[in-house]
This record gives structure tokens, C-alpha cells and sequence, in this order.
């Protein structure tokens, strides 16, 4: 399928698997990726009036700018396949009225399983109700789509988006409540966050190839990395790249005078721990200076990953890898 982001995820249907990349590539805004994802939904029985719905949803989710490119987007391919329509949602925009509010709590409270309460909106009411009236009111009111479905698009654009983990988290809770099992969210964040090859990435997602596998040192890592030499003059500097939730074994970089290592964040996020610290986590434009004789590792969050390492001058250097990384330590 050309809009795969991952073959497989069997625990996926042709159709669920569709509304997964839909979800994903409006988040990333690949319109190339998500044409071909609206085609492959409409191969697996997606009406038209569903895959309107679920943009329409992802506004919610990925913002205005997005969503309306996503319409576009669809309006292109509709007028080219020419699916079938199917019904439209019964519920339309402001039908609930002054309704809207308690409508809303109450679907919010059923969907998620009880109540929803918390610091943040009692200091910051106006979303909560944002989110009660408008959200679970007026879209998750819209009766075209079920429940299930509305989690798995929005479960699918949030993987997309580093930034948006921790709704993630909440959403993959709710969206067991409806109907979708372990197995299914872990295929969905698996389909979004871990592509067959590295080339699926977003074209904008970093200034730096990802480079080659690097095989020469494959047996230090968790997972698939990637390298990318940019120099070896003055400064040796190599571009690396992590899979989701690759790292490195611990290891030290040791020198009679100088050496260690300094990382540039380039893309996406990831880890850095040093022997006797808890986790730090870092992001693009973050820096972390090594010093030589720091037993440490580095790696990737939950989506890919990339750094500038720059090997620090000095004499007598080499490297010292150690025991793998506990897969508890960013638990």
C-alpha cells in the first residue's frame, strides 16, 4: 500500500489501517502520503462523508492550517476516484444549542470512563469547557462515526506529533474504554512512529541525511540506527539517527587529556542519562556536552531520533561499550 507508514500491523483492518495513516499524515501535513491514504480508504469502503468527518475532527487535533490542506487534499482525490458518498452526520454544527455543554460532559464522562478532572482545568476553565461543549458536544455528538473510529484517527495524529505525548497517552486509554485493544493501539503507534524505512520520514524533518545502517556498531544498539559522516577534518562530526525507542549501550569515552563528546539535537526526541542520573529528555536544538571518562548513553524516545555527535580532540581516545540499556529506566 503506498501510504503505508509500516507494513503489517495485521491487528489492524484494511479500513482501520487507512483511517490510521489518514490520521497520521494530516498531522505530519505529507500530502503526497495523505492522498494516498484517502485512495486507500476508498479501496477498503471509506465513504466520502466519513473521510470528511474524520478532517474535520482532526482539526481539533492538528489545528486549522492542517485540516483545511487536508480538505484539499480530499476534495482532489474525491473528484478523481469519485467514492461513495454515505450518509452525513445526522447531528450537525450547533443542532445541541445551549445543550452543547452538558451533551458534551456527558459523552466526555462515557467516553473516557468516569468523570474528567484535574489542576489544569480548574486553572484554566475556558478549555474545559472548549472541550466539553465543542469537542465532545459538537463533534463527538456527530453520529457518522463511531467512537471507536474517532479514537483511532486521533490516537494515529497524535503519535504523529512528538509534542503531543502526553494526550497520547490519555487517548490510547480511551480509546481501550472504546473498543480498541492493546494489541490495536500498539500496531497504531507501531504503523505511525516506526516506518519500514527510514525514507518514509517528512522531507522537512531535519537539515542532515539520516545516512546508512550502521552496522559496525549495530551490536551496541537496542534498535536500527543509522550514520551519516559529515567530517573527519578538524572536529570528526557524524550525523546519527534512532529508531523509536533505540539507544545505545552505556559507554565511556576515555582520553589521556581531552576527548568526549559533544551532541547537537537535529530532530525529534530522545534520551540522555549519565551513570547515577535519572533520564534527561532532549529535543531538537538541545546540546549535551560529555565529558571524557562519563559512563552515559543516548538514544530515542518513542519516535525517531537524531543527533550530531562531535568527537572532542584529544589524545589517546577510544571508546568503552558496556552492558545494554535496563528497558525500565525510562519507564
Amino acid at each position: 500500500m503506498a501510504s503505508a507508514i509500516m507494513a503489517g500491523a495485521a491487528e489492524l483492518t484494511p479500513k482501520e489501517t487507512a483511517i490510521v495513516d489518514i490520521g497520521a499524515w494530516t498531522a505530519r501535513g505529507e500530502q503526497d502520503k495523505l492522498s494516498a491514504a484517502f485512495k486507500a480508504g476508498f479501496d477498503t469502503g471509506l465513504t466520502l462523508n466519513e473521510a470528511k468527518e474524520l478532517v474535520g475532527q482532526l482539526y481539533a487535533y492538528c489545528g486549522f492550517p492542517r485540516a483545511l490542506n487536508a480538505a484539499g487534499t480530499l476534495m482532489k482525490i474525491a473528484g478523481e476516484v469519485k467514492p461513495t458518498e454515505g450518509p452525513a452526520a445526522s447531528m450537525p454544527r450547533g443542532s445541541l444549542g445551549g445543550q452543547a455543554l452538558p451533551v458534551g460532559t456527558a459523552n466526555q464522562t462515557k467516553l473516557c470512563g468516569g468523570p474528567v478532572k484535574g489542576a489544569l482545568f480548574d486553572f484554566h476553565p475556558q478549555l474545559d469547557e472548549y472541550l466539553k461543549a465543542h469537542l465532545f458536544g459538537d463533534i463527538f455528538q456527530r453520529d457518522n462515526l463511531d467512537w471507536k473510529t474517532r479514537e483511532l484517527v486521533t490516537i494515529a495524529a497524535l503519535a504523529a506529533r512528538p509534542e503531543t505525548e502526553p494526550q497520547l497517552k490519555a487517548h490510547i486509554q480511551v480509546g481501550k474504554v472504546n473498543g480498541i485493544s492493546d494489541e490495536q493501539a500498539s500496531a497504531i503507534v507501531r504503523r505511525v512512529q516506526s516506518p519500514a524505512d527510514p525514507s518514509n520520514l517528512p522531507s522537512d524533518w531535519s537539515p542532515i541525511p539520516v545516512g546508512e545502517p550502521n552496522t559496525a556498531y549495530a551490536k551496541y544498539f537496542s534498535g536500527r540506527s543509522y550514520l551519516h559522516k559529515l567530517t573527519l577534518g578538524q572536529v570528526p562530526a557524524f550525523g546519527v539517527t534512532f529508531e523509536p525507542n533505540c539507544r545505545n549501550n552505556w559507554h565511556i569515552h576515555h582520553a589521556k587529556t581531552g576527548g568526549g563528546q559533544i551532541l547537537i539535537v537535529t530532530a525529534g526526541e530522545g534520551y540522555y542519562q549519565e551513570w547515577g542520573k535519572e533520564p534527561r529528555r532532549i529535543r531538537k536544538g538541545d546540546t549535551v556536552n560529555i565529558p571524557a571518562g562519563v559512563k552515559h548513553w543516548h538514544g530515542a524516545a518513542d519516535c525517531w531520533f537524531q543527533h550530531i555527535a562531535l568527537e572532542v580532540p584529544g589524545t589517546e581516545t577510544r571508546t568503552e561499550w558496556c552492558e545494554p540499556v535496563a528497558t525500565h529506566v525510562m519507564e
